[in-house]
């Protein structure tokens, strides 16, 4: 199996990045390696295929909404939140969707946990929670088995404009970050958590399977 390529994108427009994310699964062939996209975007509302107008309560004029073409509800992204996007040939991989939410899901657990924080995902809202408040958030698009978008960890950010939206279609979900739950001493830096939550991501790539196949997520 070829190696997965791991890009370090730094501060991208949201559309922008989309765009070229649609492009390389469209012009992607059975040899092309998959690969993973390190970014951060500038505050930006996401809204996902599955979004509902009620879940967008007050947003702030000055942040764009953007309709997206992943599954899922609205989130915000911006600044300080680490933001990995999968681009996997699950077919090559014999993966299915939702083998990959739960890679995407045990990635960031194991992260956290690397940094003595307990967190957990949930079966009825994906995502990973630390204490019942939110800390990162899943979105993906599957085309002709071919993945992009992916997660969004909250790391340093201002979670102000979440208090806008009902995120990811959760209302009253209160939305945590790690440098709430470490003191400033141990907290790493983006580029840090970027490779290390890759390295996490890999290894669990490489060792899950499964023979299920699915639409959106």
């Amino acid at each position: 199996m070829m190696p997965i390529r791991v890009k370090y994108l730094g501060l991208q427009d949201y559309q922008n990045t989309w765009q070229a994310m649609q492009a390389f699964t469209n012009q992607r062939s059975t040899s092309t390696a998959d690969e993973l996209w390190v970014v951060e975007h500038p505050p930006v509302y996401t809204q996902g295929l599955n979004g509902k107008a009620e879940h967008l309560l007050r947003p702030d004029p000055r942040i764009p909404i953007v309709q997206s073409d992943r599954g899922g509800q609205i989130t915000y992204h911006a600044p300080g939140q680490l933001i990995v996007y999968v681009l996997i040939d699950l077919k090559r991989r014999k993966l299915g969707v939702r083998a990959l939410v739960s890679i995407l899901e045990n990635s960031i657990i194991a992260l956290l946990a690397d940094y003595g924080i307990q967190a957990y995902a949930r079966v009825d809202a994906p995502g990973v929670y630390v204490d019942g408040q939110k800390i990162a958030s899943l979105g993906l698009k599957i085309r002709k088995q071919k993945s992009y978008h992916g997660l969004a960890l909250n790391v340093a950010m201002d979670l102000t404009p979440f208090q806008a939206i009902n995120p990811c279609g959760l209302a009253q979900m209160q939305m945590t970050q790690l440098s709430a739950l470490l003191p400033k001493p141990r907290l790493p830096g983006l580029d840090t958590l970027g490779r290390e939550l890759c390295q996490h991501l890999e290894q669990q790539i490489e060792q899950s399977s499964t023979i299920e196949l699915s639409a959106d997520f």
